[in-house]
């Protein structure tokens, strides 16, 4: 492909969304947007935990995350990783709904601990880093474990100022 071509794309792009806007015909603001809506505190914290393999060692694909909210029969649309988390944990009210999600997360878990002691042993010059994955695994595990025990489950009848 000509270098011509991608700027001529780049600014019939341009051209497009300098027409779209300018008519107002491209508005992102949607205040009936469920991505807007308030979630648990700790919703934000794992899902920068989770969602990042420096962190938890492992790479949660999209499809990864619809699985587990299938496994726990819930129904969320395949958007952003941190938006399908948010969804899948933003009406959580019961310890059993968490323990329901963590739990299919470790399973998960339990699959890359699986392929990374596989790969370790193919290949031995690998091995200190998938042992760093998987010693991060745990770690990860660990804190979803912690979660749960720390959660304080919140009756929809409850008084918010009395919790």
């Amino acid at each position: 492909m000509n270098k011509t071509d991608f700027s001529d794309l780049r600014a019939e792009f341009d051209q497009f969304v300098r027409d779209k806007c300018d008519t107002g015909e491209c508005n992102t603001s949607d205040d009936n947007n469920p991505d807007n809506e308030p979630v648990p505190g700790f919703v934000d914290e794992l899902t920068d935990k989770l969602l990042s393999p420096y962190h938890s060692g492992a790479y949660f694909s999209r499809l990864d995350i619809k699985r587990v909210a299938e496994a726990i029969d819930e129904s969320i649309p395949i958007k952003e990783r941190k938006k399908m988390l948010q969804a899948l944990f933003r009406h959580t009210t019961r310890k059993e709904y968490l323990r329901g999600a963590f739990d299919e997360f470790n399973r998960h878990f339990g699959g890359r601990i699986l392929i990374y002691t596989e790969l370790s042993e193919a290949f031995p010059a690998s091995k200190a880093i998938f042992d760093e994955n998987i010693a991060k695994i745990k770690k990860t595990q660990n804190i979803l474990d912690q979660i749960v025990e720390d959660y304080e489950e919140i009756e929809p009848t409850d008084e918010p100022m009395m919790v």
